[in-house]
Formats: structure tokens, C-alpha cells, sequence
């Protein structure tokens, strides 16, 4: 320990580029991990807000809930501890503003007695179709504020917003959360009161989280495990498959970069680890020394990345899909750990073959 932190001391400059090279490679690899994480929970906040374990679609939807619809009626053939009913479309809304953009959002048609129902942060919960709670996003995006009125384009409902919940975006885009009959309106562009009045899908929670105990009591419908049914959301699995070799390429080539300067500079200290063998130190000590440096320079590397990461987190705008994973973060920093050092023990074995007298000349 001594040998590696003294060596550091002297040679600033020298090991300030490998740690600075270290930096820039775990900064990217943490920034790619925090976007990637942001991006996949933009696609699915919405639906791990429900706390469910599992969805009823019809059969020929293929797990995509835009094109299901079931009959409420279904409800009472879904045999599970809780049960709720949900409408989703996508649509475009906007301010009832002159000059006001449009946005891209999704809906959520609700029952607000059921479990569906999000928390609200500021505001109340909608009281009939003509009311809307919307994710905090569009007011820390678009400037929304409680009591502006909403415009759907191709349509001529106009939705309030009474109200304001967190982390509800399905994907990508913004929820608003409005009642069954608002949805009917939305979707349908009439009221549809009835037993027979369409909806996506039934969500539900089982006893004991057991799906396969759920019984389906009609035809024409399948249950799908909330994890089944966010893989198969569109582009979601793509993003997740994509990140992940990316960030996974990063952190074999950080490990190799390091390897080879640390290789280089073992190459170029041969003539004093000779020096050192004949005076007696053990090259056991010296690849020790080598190895507890590599440690070192890449704790110091991966440090400043992550704090360089967390410093830009900080003034991101809120329109960039950056989350912060702690969890993942110290994950993704060890591995890089590992095979740094794992990389250095390609010098480990150049230092054992160093016979003194050569060295010495």
C-alpha cells in the first residue's frame, strides 16, 4: 500500500491521466445507465403505480393494450382478491390557450373508488368526466397549473385539471387520469354508461401475488403477469437490450484501457523492479503494490465519475429521462472495479519473469 500510494504521489501527472481517462469512462458509463434507467421508467411508472400483479386482455390483442377491448361486464369473470377496470388511448392535448403546444399524452379512463386510483399530490381527485388529475410533469414541462382547461385534439371534450399525482407516465408520455364515462368520451366520442361499454383491460391483484390462481370465468380473455405485460410494451425491451450492451461494452473497455496503461507503465519500471528483486523484495510484494495501485487509481476514477454524474443530474432540464439509481450506480462501479483489477494481472505476471541481473544490466 505504501509503494503504490507513494508512487502515485510522485508521478501527479502521470497517474493523473489514467485516473482522468478512468473518469471520463466511468462518467459516461454512469450518464448512459442514468438515461437508459430514466428512459425504461418513463415507459412503465404509470403501471407500477397500480401495485398489481397481474392484467386481463382479450386473446387477440398480443399483449398490446391499445388494441383490446373487453365489456365491463367482464369484470364479475375475473375471479381476484381486487379488481379494477382501465380504459387507455392515446391522444393529443393542449392549454385552452392561444399559442399553446400541442402535447402527446395517454389516458387512463378510472374507476376513483378502485385501486387504480393514483395518490394526489396537490389538488383533489376528479368528481365527473368533465375533470382530469394529470402527472406532475406537465406542470414542471408545460406549465400547467390546477384549474386549466385542457383541449383534445380531434375532439371536442375539454378536460379541467383538478389535480396533480407523481411518476405517471406510460410509454413515455404524460397520463391523465379521467372517469370511466370521460373515457367513453374520449375514445368513443359518446357516453356509454352501460355493462357493455367497452374498456382495454382489467387489472388485478391476487392472493398472494399468485397469478396462475386467478380464474377466468369467459372466453376471448388472457391474464398476463405485470412484468409480461411491461416487457411486451412497444420499444421497451429494445431500449433495455440496447443500454445494456452498450453500457456492458463500456465496462469491459474501461477494464482494458486500464489493464493496458497499467501494462505500459510495468513495462517501463522493469529496470527498478529488477533493482528491487536484487535487493531482496519479493516479487509477491511487488505485484501486490501493482495491484493495490490499479485499485486505487480506479476508486479515484470511478469516484469522480459518479460525483460528476450526480453533479449533472442536478441541472438537467427536466425534459431529459435522467433517474438516479443508487442501487445500480454502486453496482456497475464494482463491476468496473473487478475487471480493472482483474485487468492488471496481466502485469503481475511480467513481473514475476524479471530476472534482476537483466534488469540490472
Amino acid at each position: 500500500m505504501f509503494l503504490a500510494w507513494n508512487e502515485i504521489v510522485r508521478s501527479k501527472l502521470r497517474y493523473g491521466l489514467i485516473i482522468s481517462v478512468m473518469f471520463l469512462i466511468a462518467y459516461l458509463v454512469f450518464f448512459l445507465t442514468g438515461l437508459a434507467y430514466g428512459l425504461a421508467s418513463d415507459n412503465r411508472t404509470a403501471v407500477d403505480k397500480w401495485q398489481a400483479d397481474g392484467i386481463v386482455l382479450s386473446d387477440e390483442s398480443n399483449t398490446n393494450i391499445n388494441m383490446s377491448m373487453i365489456p365491463i361486464k367482464s369484470l364479475k369473470d375475473v375471479d381476484a382478491k381486487e379488481k379494477a377496470t382501465l380504459g387507455q388511448t392515446a391522444a393529443v392535448i393542449q392549454l385552452d390557450k392561444k399559442g399553446a403546444e400541442k402535447i402527446n399524452a395517454s389516458f387512463f379512463g378510472i374507476n376513483k373508488d378502485e385501486f387504480l386510483m393514483p395518490n394526489i399530490i396537490e389538488g383533489k381527485a376528479f368528481a365527473n368526466e368533465n375533470e382530469t388529475v394529470v402527472d406532475n410533469s406537465l406542470k414542471e414541462e408545460e406549465g400547467v397549473k390546477l384549474g386549466d382547461t385542457l383541449k383534445l385534439a380531434g375532439n371536442d371534450k375539454q378536460l379541467k385539471v383538478v389535480g396533480f399525482t407523481d411518476n405517471a407516465k406510460f410509454n413515455v408520455a404524460p397520463v391523465l387520469y379521467v372517469s370511466t364515462a370521460a373515457f367513453q368520451q374520449i375514445r368513443f366520442e359518446k357516453t356509454d354508461t352501460s355493462e357493455n361499454a367497452r374498456v382495454n383491460a382489467i387489472v388485478f391483484r391476487a392472493k398472494d401475488g399468485a397469478v396462475k390462481n386467478v380464474q377466468l370465468n369467459e372466453d376471448g380473455l388472457t391474464r398476463y403477469s405485470i412484468k409480461e405485460f411491461i416487457n411486451k410494451l412497444p420499444g421497451y425491451n429494445a431500449q433495455v437490450l440496447t443500454f445494456g450492451f452498450m453500457i456492458g461494452f463500456l465496462i469491459v473497455i474501461a477494464a482494458i484501457v486500464i489493464g493496458i496503461f497499467i501494462y505500459v507503465l510495468t513495462m517501463q519500471k522493469a529496470n527498478i523492479f529488477g533493482i528491487m528483486k536484487a535487493q531482496g523484495i519479493s516479487g509477491f510484494y511487488i505485484a501486490v503494490s501493482v495491484i493495490v495501485q490499479t485499485f486505487i487509481l480506479a476508486v479515484l476514477g470511478i469516484a469522480l465519475g459518479l460525483l460528476g454524474t450526480v453533479g449533472t443530474a442536478l441541472v438537467l432540464p427536466t425534459a431529459v429521462p435522467f433517474q438516479t439509481n443508487w442501487s445500480f450506480f454502486l453496482a456497475i462501479g464494482g463491476i468496473m472495479l473487478v475487471i480493472a483489477v482483474l485487468g492488471a494481472l496481466f502485469s503481475v505476471r511480467t513481473i514475476v519473469k524479471i530476472d534482476p541481473l537483466k534488469a540490472i544490466g
